[in-house]
């Protein structure tokens, strides 16, 4: 047993409960899995969406008349819209959970996740009720970025702020592992409805599976009300205001985030774009990109496949390079990831081009193994720029922030340059420049003094 909050420091002012708390290894573990558990499920609730948005959306959601390519951006724009939702999801969630508790604002956005991607799975098609198709898939998506705005603030500071300091960087890696597993989940549930029903089965009913086996989640965030306790960073905050030791607020913890860490939220929100377009170039469009029958012509499966494994390959560098920020520190290797990733970017698709299911996997393994060395310590690095009053609003706010300028159109964006210019070239340009961003990014933080998590 390990004691890891002796003192609590209130708004950097050190104010003593007397109080020790501690946490075993046992229920840090158990923090930790659920948290893991928690964002698999959630992250697979909304990559399934661009899964199908890739493969499925573009011919049961829009007029058959439509160009490929048109369908093709139409699909990636609905998928944009779940961007949109997460900066508002992050000011609401991110206000309930600094108010009523980490807890209790991911039990709802974990419930809102299961019930909008279930629906997702019972929707009618264009050709049974016409344009209110795309306009309720719109909805759910809505709904579903709302959800995921909430989730990894409420998963990353359940497991962030009961961790001890020394393995902050390595515990936060559970929560953003969550990120490839539900790629690996989405994925695999693909490929098993594809593996099981023909080609005309997938379209009229089979893709729906994996969308309504989503409602599971409903009764995971049911264990995670009844069996898990609130932080303890939150429980300091608390005491402090029912003692009168911290002066109640009227204002927004959002609107007192950006009061008084403006340049955190920003500097925060660069740090994540190289991850974002890099990550949903990789997971998303290489999926179609790579079934095109007028560019590689792989299958369906062996695309899925392929973003299967490297997914599977950032799993492990995420733990690695989050426990070696723990040892020397999140700014550098963040850097080099960055720096690795805009080279990276050049390869890639000319090693795509060679139409190798091989050579397609090890390249994009490579390139999310680039991506772990950003992702991963990025948990605990957000979690130390905030002080515990406005953390949950301020991390949130950085993260969705630079997932909706990065993520949302990353798709959008590949598919209209390859579009315009046929070479792949202007893509790997345009994650290059999210890199240089990110470098410069986290290069500014370097001076920042990490708040106490303790308060």
């Amino acid at each position: 047993m390990f004691s890891y909050i002796d003192s609590y420091n209130i708004l950097d002012k050190a104010v003593n409960f007397g109080k020790e708390m501690t946490t075993t290894e046992k229920s840090m573990r158990r923090l930790a899995a659920t948290a893991l558990g928690g964002t698999s499920i959630e992250w697979y609730d909304f990559f399934l969406y661009g899964t199908a948005a890739a493969l499925v959306f573009p011919t049961l959601f829009f007029p058959e008349g439509m160009p490929s390519y048109v369908a093709l951006i139409a699909s990636f724009s609905t998928f944009a819209v779940g961007f949109l939702a997460r900066p508002v999801g992050g000011i609401i969630f991110g206000h309930f959970g600094d108010r009523a508790g980490r807890k209790a604002a991911l039990v709802v956005a974990m419930a809102l996740m299961g019930l909008a991607t279930t629906l997702i799975g019972l929707l009618p098609t264009y050709s049974e009720i016409g344009v209110a198709a795309p306009l309720a898939l719109i909805i759910c998506r809505f709904a579903q970025g709302l959800a995921i705005g909430g989730q990894w603030g409420g998963a990353m500071l359940l497991v962030t702020e009961n961790a001890p300091a020394n393995k902050r960087g390595f515990y936060g890696a559970f929560a953003q592992a969550g990120a490839p597993m539900g790629v690996i989940l989405a994925n695999l549930a693909f490929l098993i409805v594809s593996a099981s029903v023909s080609d005309d089965e997938f379209m009229v009913w089979g893709w729906r599976i994996p969308f309504v086996l989503s409602f599971v989640l409903i009764g995971l965030a049911l264990y995670v009300q009844f069996r898990l306790e609130e932080t303890p960073a939150f429980k300091a905050l608390e005491n402090a205001k029912s003692k009168g030791e911290l002066a109640q607020t009227k204002r927004s913890p959002v609107i007192e985030a950006l009061s008084k860490f403006p340049k955190q939220i920003a500097l925060g929100a660069g740090a994540f774009l190289s991850v974002q377009v890099s990550f949903y170039i990789f997971i998303v469009f290489v999926v179609s990109y790579g079934t095109d029958p007028q560019g590689l012509g792989l299958t369906r499966s062996d695309m899925l496949l392929a973003v299967l494994l490297s997914s599977a390959a950032h799993i492990p560098g995420l733990f690695y390079f989050s426990a070696y920020s723990d040892r020397h520190g999140r700014i550098g290797i963040y850097k080099l990831g960055a720096i690795l990733m805009g080279f990276w970017a050049f390869a890639v698709f000319p090693i795509m081009n060679v139409g190798s299911l091989l050579f397609i996997t090890l390249a994009l393994c490579l390139a999310q193994i680039f991506l772990s060395m950003m992702y991963g310590p990025q948990a605990a690095l957000l979690t130390e720029l905030f002080s515990a009053e406005v953390r949950y609003s301020g991390a949130s706010l950085g993260y969705q922030i630079g997932a909706i300028v990065g993520g949302a159109m990353a798709p959008i964006v590949a598919t209209a340059l390859l579009a315009a210019f046929g070479n792949p070239i202007f893509i790997s340009a345009y994650i290059a420049l999210a890199s240089v961003l990110t470098w410069f990014s986290v290069h500014a933080l370097r001076n920042e003094r990490p708040h106490e998590i303790d308060a």
